[in-house]
């Protein structure tokens, strides 16, 4: 699929989410990434334009925050006095989306940030285009595992152990591996076939059990607040999956 397609459908899917959920007075997670930014401008647009007021927001990285500045778009800590209670909304970008609207995120190494806006939220919105869909989740993209740096050689062993490939991510542009605004290392996984069969795991067991492993901070897989999903297609349309 030729890459001006791909941008186009990200942009659709942004804006059909936020016309959708967005309303004056919100408190609003922003999320992080190439399709997460379409949502970020159409949030920036609608405010100078008058549309949206009154917006409090949190930006789930710097990158976002950056975007926030730039468009003017209010954001604050989830500690802060505006935020506190917790969020409205969050709407943030996907992966991988399988058949019961359960996710990996985290290519972009922010899943940690991302992950407390959805469970700090009431609703919580996906946008992707349809390359994200996936039938069965853990096989095709990798979850991303972040993990504090001395509990590296550790996690793998028992990753390993759960019947994951591991791969500690390495950065793009520096010598050694990503480190997370956070500071720590990501361990990207994915789950070996047993025998000549992909047998589907269960993405929501897998998110508790590997948070069990001593010194993972967090791991890519969102189960426990299945997103309403806005699924940009090529040929123009967005299909709305799981909303109410």
């Amino acid at each position: 699929m030729e890459q001006n397609t791909i941008n186009l459908m990200k942009v659709a899917a942004g804006k059909a989410a936020v016309d959708a959920m967005v309303k004056s007075g919100m408190k609003l997670g922003l999320g992080t990434g190439s399709t997460a930014v379409h949502a970020v401008r159409r949030v920036g647009e609608l405010l100078a334009q008058g549309v949206l007021r009154d917006i409090c927001a949190f930006a789930t990285s710097f990158q976002t925050e950056i975007e926030c500045e730039k468009l003017n778009i209010p954001f604050f800590t989830l500690n802060s006095r505006q935020l506190s209670e917790g969020l409205d909304l969050t709407i943030d970008g996907a992966d991988e989306v399988d058949p019961q609207n359960y996710l990996i995120k985290g290519g972009g190494g922010a899943h940690l940030i991302e992950k407390i806006a959805a469970y700090a939220s009431k609703e919580f919105a996906v946008i992707i285009d349809e390359s994200k869909v996936t039938e069965s989740l853990g096989y095709g993209f990798p979850v991303p595992v972040e993990v504090v740096p001395e509990a590296r050689v550790q996690a793998a062993k028992a990753l390993d152990k759960l019947g994951a490939d591991v791969t500690l991510r390495e950065a793009l542009r520096k010598a050694g591996p990503v480190v997370t605004e956070r500071g720590n290392l990501i361990l990207d996984i994915r789950f070996r076939p047993a025998g000549s069969q992909y047998k589907p795991i269960d993405p929501s067991l897998m998110e508790t059990e590997l948070n069990k492993i001593p010194g993972v901070v967090e791991n890519g897989f969102f189960t426990r607040m299945p997103p309403v999903v806005f699924i940009a297609r090529s040929d123009g349309t967005v299909e709305t999956r799981g909303r109410k």
